[in-house]
Formats: structure tokens, C-alpha cells, sequence
């Protein structure tokens, strides 16, 4: 299977740096509000996009996108909207994602999420809470509509565990760089460099990191040993410190051309 995300990463290793992923919750700051925060992050250097489905049980979201996904869901986000945010982002040129939890895939049925992704243009779905024990009816799912399947590992991961949860992965395995909820963070675990080694040597998947990044010198240090970094918490809580969504966005945009910068500048 071939999609946008693979595109992009056969793009930055030819261009020798790493991708620039953003997340956004779907229905944040409002519909239109994050249509248009899509569409400044892909014009703003972003190479790729996961669109968050909100949910009110957030066990691994700290309180920048706890707060997100509260305004989110008051306001009705549902299913289809999520779908709708993904057809946006790709759209606008960028290889689309959704992170979601278990919850909502199961409640929307199983392949008939995997083939919504893949009608929206979407190139995989992050399930940072389905364990790859559990995961054989959404692996099926996933392979049957050509998307990618993507699970997240972190610093506790033992070896064996990281090389099985990489052979059932797609697209990219996602590095959580700490141990704990997302948020941004005055320096990166150093604990993401050692997760990085230790799954070169049992995957050949491209290996992005997350949780944490929202500095361009943060993105350059990631950047310096990862296929990706993922910034999500520091551009939720630019919107959330906006005056309006127009503010929101020229924030946006701003810290995405600084981290577009910073993935670029070991070139």
C-alpha cells in the first residue's frame, strides 16, 4: 500500500530532514475555526495533519487538550465531523490522520470506521490505547481499506513488546517521548533519543516523536535522530490564549513556519 503519509516520508528523507506533524481536535476552536487552522498549518510548512476525535475520557491527554476537546464536544463534534476535518487536511496537500480512541472506532463500527478514513482521504489512525493484543479485527480492517494502522509506544515499551507492536504498525511508529499525559514541556526526555535507538534496531518503519515539542530548537534536537515530531499541546494553547479565531490563527501559523524551520535546519 502506498499513501499520502508514505509520500511524505519518502519526500523528507530525500530532502535529509524530518516531518513536521501537527494535531488538531476536530471541532476546535469551532467547524469553520479549525477548518482554517488546517489549512494555515499546511501552508505554513506542516507535512502532515492528525485530526483528534474528541472524546470525553481522555486518559492519556493532559489539560491544554482535555480543554480542546471540552470545547469540542459542547459543541457538538461527532463522528462526521471528524471525517469532515480529515477530507480538509487532505484537501489542502498534506498526508491526513486520525488519533482516536478505542471508544469511538467500536461505537462507529470497526470497518466501517477504517473505510470512512479511507473515503476522506486519510492515510491511518492512531489508537494510543488499543493494545496489539486486542487489535486483530481493526488490523483486518485497517488492511482491507488500505490504511495504516498506527500504535504508540513508550520509554517502558520493553524490546520484545517494541518489536511486536512494530510489526503490526503502518505508516510510522509514534514515540511517546515521556512517560504520562501530553503537554508541553520545557525540555525533551532524553529517554525519547534511547526509545528512537531501541526501535531502529527492530523496525525499519519510519519513528516520530511526540508529547512535549513546541520550540523550534525542541524540533531541531528531535529532528536530529527522528523521522517526525509531533507538536500538538503548543499549538492548542496558542488558540486557547487567542482573542479570536483570526489571532488564533496568524499564532498558528507563526509557530508552524518557526518548527517548519526547525525540522529543516540540520539540512
Amino acid at each position: 500500500m502506498s499513501t499520502p503519509l508514505d509520500e511524505v516520508f519518502i519526500k523528507v528523507r530525500a530532502e535529509n530532514r524530518a516531518a513536521l506533524i501537527a494535531y488538531i481536535p476536530a471541532g476546535f476552536p469551532s467547524q469553520d475555526g479549525c477548518a482554517k487552522i488546517i489549512r494555515a498549518l499546511a501552508k505554513a510548512g506542516v507535512d502532515a495533519i492528525e485530526i483528534g476525535f474528541p472524546y470525553s475520557d481522555p486518559v492519556m491527554d493532559g489539560p491544554i487538550i482535555q480543554a480542546a476537546a471540552e470545547i469540542s464536544l459542547k459543541a457538538g463534534t461527532g463522528a462526521s465531523d471528524v471525517f469532515a476535518a480529515l477530507k480538509v487536511a487532505s484537501d489542502a496537500g498534506v498526508a491526513a490522520l486520525i488519533m482516536t480512541y478505542w471508544n469511538p472506532i467500536e461505537r462507529y463500527g470497526v470497518e466501517n470506521f477504517a473505510a470512512a478514513v479511507a473515503a476522506h482521504g486519510g492515510s491511518g489512525v492512531i489508537t494510543p490505547d488499543l493494545p496489539i493484543e486486542e487489535a486483530e479485527l481493526w488490523l483486518s480492517s485497517t488492511s482491507r481499506n488500505a490504511i495504516h494502522p498506527i500504535f504508540v509506544v513508550a520509554p517502558s515499551t520493553s524490546d520484545a513488546r517494541l518489536a511486536h507492536v512494530s510489526s503490526k504498525t503502518g505508516g510510522f511508529v509514534y514515540a511517546a517521548s515521556v512517560m504520562g499525559v501530553t503537554g508541553v514541556r520545557s525540555d525533551i526526555s532524553l529517554d525519547a533519543h534511547e526509545l528512537v535507538s531501541r526501535l531502529r534496531s527492530v523496525t525499519s518503519l519510519p519513528v516520530c516523536v511526540g508529547l512535549g515539542v513546541s520550540t523550534r530548537e525542541q524540533a531541531q534536537s528531535v529532528s536530529s535522530y527522528a523521522d517526525g515530531v509531533i507538536v500538538g499541546s503548543a499549538f492548542i494553547k496558542l488558540i486557547l490564549n487567542a482573542h479570536d479565531e483570526a489571532s488564533a490563527i496568524t499564532a498558528v501559523s507563526a509557530l508552524a513556519a518557526e518548527l517548519a524551520e526547525g525540522v529543516r535546519a540540520l539540512r
